[in-house]
């Protein structure tokens, strides 16, 4: 009686220290394969972000953007990689037959397809967003979806397969899943311009404003804190809409990716001040007009 008793608890004692010894090594191998994965991935992102420092976030390159995103992706790749590896060996440990599973793997593989269509949607229009570079890490972009309202505005702080994520105006995180993307306008790309409509009214004289402006524009290129962010020498268009009380006179300025909003307040405010030392008054817009563009990097208070 005693030799019964003892026999299965040797051999739960034979197992544990067999197989179960062996699923716990492959458990514990798995976790710390991941998290190496992990530690890797982190370090490749932030030794990108210290290469392309030295400015700001929004400034780094195209290739570092992209490189930033890829790094992520797979990143998350080898862990999914790494733990469907770790169960298949769990059950090939513990003896049950892998083969058998194919079949109701694949039923069951099948009624996740149809059941899961839009997240299969969201890792393709994921895969292509990431492979074609349409943005990336630190990009400003503005999003419309399917079916949504206004476009979401913001500063990109993660691309995976699945979702993006971005950061509002008002500090908000937007998730937006990458299937339902259908318009991106990506306002960090390469580069960017500041495009600002100076009203004056319609019996000022528009040589002298151009002047003014062109002056102003040359200054600004002149300043060494400036100069960083533009490309060339900002231009006067000139008179871009003519009304019966005011014109409006266009300069643009080609600035860095993501720098337009920065140099548009500086140069708007040099081109008060030289308006107010050369007399010029600027007419004051009427509620209906368009408003410029906001920054949407800009935190509401």
């Amino acid at each position: 009686m005693d030799l019964l008793a003892i026999a299965p608890l040797t051999d739960l004692t034979n197992w544990v220290r067999g197989r179960g010894l062996a699923v716990l090594l492959i458990v514990l191998g798995s976790v710390l394969l991941a998290r190496f994965a992990t530690w890797v991935g982190g370090r490749i992102t932030a030794r990108i972000d210290a290469s392309a420092g030295g400015s700001d976030a929004l400034v780094r390159s195209e290739a570092a953007k992209h490189r930033h995103s890829l790094t992520q992706v797979l990143q998350w790749v080898a862990v999914v990689v790494i733990y469907t590896v770790a169960t298949v060996t769990v059950l090939s440990t513990l003896g049950l037959p892998v083969t058998s599973l194919v079949a109701p793997a694949t039923v069951l593989g099948v009624g996740l397809g149809f059941g899961a269509q839009r997240i299969v949607q969201d890792v393709l229009a994921g895969f292509f967003l990431i492979t074609e570079r349409q943005y990336g890490f630190g990009d400003v972009v503005s999003i419309a979806v399917v079916g949504g309202g206004d476009p979401a505005e913001g500063t990109i702080e993660d691309v995976t397969l699945r979702i993006t994520r971005m950061r509002s105006v008002d500090g908000e995180v937007v998730i937006v899943p990458n299937g339902q993307i259908v318009k991106v306008v990506n306002l960090s790309r390469d580069w960017a311009r500041a495009v600002i409509d100076v009203p004056v009214p319609a019996t000022t004289d528009v040589t002298h404003v151009q002047d003014v402006l062109r002056e102003v524009g040359e200054q600004a290129f002149a300043d060494e804190r400036l100069k960083r962010l533009l490309l060339d020498t900002p231009s006067v268009m000139g008179v871009t809409s003519l009304g019966l009380d005011e014109v409006n006179v266009r300069i643009v300025a080609r600035t860095l990716p993501g720098k337009q909003f920065d140099v548009g307040r500086d140069l708007r405010s040099r081109i008060a001040l030289a308006f107010r030392r050369e007399g010029i008054v600027v007419q004051p817009q009427l509620p209906e007009e368009p408003v410029t563009r906001h920054d949407p990097r800009e935190v509401s208070s």
